[in-house]
């Protein structure tokens, strides 16, 4: 086994979780923060802004099942890359879209596949405006944020009925 890991950011982590677990070859996704300046955050600190941080999820992956590639393309597929300040019905700089690369490699990897994106006019004249950063330390959010979509079955499927509606629009209705 190839282990790996990847973070990404793309609005609420709640609904970033499930679209990489039911992924082959993913060994755990974490929803947390990163990014910011304080040590240890809150979920309520986050949310409130005070702290820089960007909430994501790290994905922790076989990279001889999937790839680093097959990740961020699902990645595309999960969140907005033409919206800086938010993602769907979250707002703010803390729902921001990050690819936040661990290597060369993957920072290569994200950069070409932007680029394609972009290429492919598949936003009309957006922008992508998804950054690509440097990982930086990851918090684990609170247990309560871990798997959202499995314990609150009800409140989850409200909260990604936007991002449900966007994969239709520019991906088909065929993914996950």
């Amino acid at each position: 086994m190839a282990e790996e890991t990847a973070i990404f950011a793309g609005g609420c982590f709640w609904c970033m979780v499930e679209p990489f677990e039911t992924l082959p070859g993913i060994l755990k996704v974490r929803s947390g923060y990163t990014g910011g300046f304080l040590e240890n955050p809150t979920y309520e600190q986050v949310k409130a802004h005070e702290t820089g941080h960007t909430e994501a999820v790290k994905v922790w992956f076989d990279n001889n099942v999937v790839t680093y590639q097959n990740l961020v393309e699902l990645y595309w597929q999960t969140a907005d890359p033409t919206d800086a300040m938010g993602q769907f019905q979250d707002r703010g700089d803390n729902y921001r879209p990050v690819i936040f690369v661990n290597s060369d490699e993957q920072e290569e990897i994200a950069n070409k596949s932007k680029a394609l994106l972009a290429a492919s006019g598949i936003f009309g004249d957006d922008a992508i405006v998804t950054q690509i950063e440097k990982a930086d330390i990851f918090w684990e959010a609170e247990d309560e944020h871990q798997q959202f979509y499995k314990k609150h079955a009800d409140i989850y499927a409200d909260e990604k009925q936007e991002r449900d509606a966007y994969k239709a629009k520019f991906w088909g209705t065929h993914t996950k």
